[in-house]
C-alpha cells in the first residue's frame, strides 16, 4: 500500500481510478496511464470521436470525462493502428490531466512526474 497511488481529476480532485488497477504506462508519444478499472467518476462519450492529428491520428475512440466537473481527462480506444491496439478497451487516463496522491508519501503530485513500477500489456 506504500507504493500505491491514487487518481485524481485535474480540474476538481474527483478520484477517477488507482494505482492497483494500473496495467500499463506509455510514455513515448501519449502519455497516458492505462487501467483496466476506474471510479464512477470517470465516464465516457457513447459517441466515437476519430482523431485527425497527433498520436491518435486514425484512431476512434470514446473521450473520458470527469463526471465532477467535464474535464477530459483521457480516452477509451475503440480502432487503432496495429503499434497502438494493445490499448483498445482501456482506460488511457492523460498524465497532464491528472493528480495522483501517493499513499505512502501523503502528497499529491502532478501524474507526468510520477514513475510507477513498470508494466506493460504488450507482454
Amino acid at each position: 500500500p506504500s507504493d500505491c497511488a491514487v487518481f485524481q481529476c485535474g480540474g476538481c480532485w474527483a478520484v477517477l481510478g488507482d494505482s492497483l488497477h494500473l496495467c500499463a504506462q506509455e510514455e513515448r508519444r501519449l502519455g497516458v496511464l492505462v487501467c483496466y478499472r476506474v471510479t464512477s467518476n470517470a465516464v465516457w462519450d457513447d459517441s466515437l470521436m476519430i482523431g485527425l492529428e497527433g498520436a491518435l491520428l486514425g484512431c476512434a475512440y470514446n473521450a473520458l470525462s470527469c463526471q465532477s466537473c467535464g474535464l477530459i481527462v483521457g480516452f477509451i480506444l475503440y480502432s487503432a493502428p496495429s503499434d497502438l491496439a494493445y490499448l483498445r478497451g482501456f482506460f488511457c487516463f492523460f498524465k497532464d490531466s491528472i493528480f495522483c496522491y501517493l499513499i505512502g508519501k501523503q502528497m499529491i503530485t502532478e501524474a507526468s512526474k510520477v514513475n510507477f513500477p513498470a508494466v506493460t500489456l504488450k507482454e
